[in-house]
């Protein structure tokens, strides 16, 4: 399929102390947070002078991308600067008609999936007439790429341990709601989690077959009374030192660079629980601008470009496409 522009897609974040607010209130429009729950998340973000890391580290990638993809490369947010609609403006002005979006989520959800389609629909809608046509990369979270990063990362944290053979590893990702996971997939088989859990499976496999691991989750932000996926990290780690673990690597498999989540729920929140209960603790990098993964991503959209080929890079077996069906991950309002 001939594609002329790629177009990278993310949540965004705020860049400054007056922008916390606002971002968050884009974020959470709709969805009933409680005051309490936004103003606390706001102090995360003001204990890094109100600067989230991801458009850094979105830019960063961007950069490792120009070499290694032969398109024009355009940048656009959910939530903040620059927004998907004004970069889909640009790339009309651009003259661009058929572009393919790499999404920085590799797993499938509403909230990590259909709601950037979602996006990207209304970005088109708003640009109106010439509006380039945009076609989403598939989910990646079994590439061969993306794991090895993972599993790096591990092996590495591993070596920081006084006695890695003693060490447990603790894969997280970010919880969503029961219920979006029950609705995640076409027709609602619980995809988000499946995945998550494979991805753990091979990274750990990958890293260090020899031990034992588990996936648990962070960065709850719903309202107390609506159940998401647990044990929360912190809850976990407390039940590991009680069973008589002494060591861990956490390694947040769900994300694809060290969002502000990461920062604060990992390297701030978790580690200091893991201190309390004496817990040796060391936390796995994300790829970020790993050389494995930039290579990943060109694969990806070779995949797409070079779409006779029929290659396609995965070590799973909870299959991916390229074209969502139109009751993959629907709103869990709407179930």
């Amino acid at each position: 399929m001939a594609y002329d522009a790629f177009l990278l897609v993310s949540f965004g974040g705020p860049e400054g102390q007056e922008d916390v607010l606002p971002f968050l209130e884009n974020v959470t429009r709709g969805r009933g947070i409680p005051a309490s729950r936004l103003e606390a998340v706001a102090e995360h973000y003001r204990h890094f002078g109100g600067v989230s890391p991801i458009n850094a580290q979105n830019r960063a990638l961007l950069e490792a991308l120009r070499p290694a993809i032969d398109l024009p490369l355009y940048w656009g947010n959910r939530n903040w600067h620059p927004f998907l609609s004004d970069t889909v403006a640009q790339m009309r002005d651009d003259g661009i008609r058929h572009a393919l979006a790499f999404v920085t989520s590799p797993f499938g959800s509403n909230s990590s999936c259909r709601q950037y389609q979602d996006d990207i629909a209304k970005a088109r809608s708003v640009v109106g007439e010439g509006a380039p046509v945009i076609d989403k990369i598939r989910h990646f979270h079994d590439h061969p790429l993306y794991i090895e990063s993972h599993a790096a990362a591990v092996r590495a944290a591993l070596e920081s341990l006084p006695s890695r053979l003693d060490a447990r590893l603790v894969f997280t990702a970010h919880s969503i709601p029961t219920a979006m996971n029950a609705a995640s997939g076409p027709g609602g088989v619980g995809r988000y989690q499946a995945q998550l859990r494979e991805t753990a499976a091979l990274v750990a496999a990958a890293a260090a077959p020899e031990l034992s691991w588990d996936l648990v989750w962070q960065s709850r932000s719903g309202p107390p009374q609506v159940p998401w996926l647990e044990p929360d990290v912190n809850d976990h780690l407390t039940d590991l030192a009680a069973a008589g673990v002494r060591e861990v690597v956490v390694s947040p498999i769900g994300f694809i660079s060290d969002h502000l989540e990461v920062i604060w729920d990992l390297d701030n929140e978790a580690r200091d629980t893991a201190a309390r209960l004496g817990l040796a603790f060391a936390r796995a990098a994300t790829p970020g601008v790993d050389p494995r993964f930039v290579t990943m991503i060109r694969q990806l959209v070779n995949e797409r470009v070079l779409a006779h080929s029929n290659v396609r890079h995965a070590l799973g077996t909870v299959p991916t496409w390229d074209f969502c069906p139109d009751d993959c991950c629907v709103s869990p309002k709407r179930v």
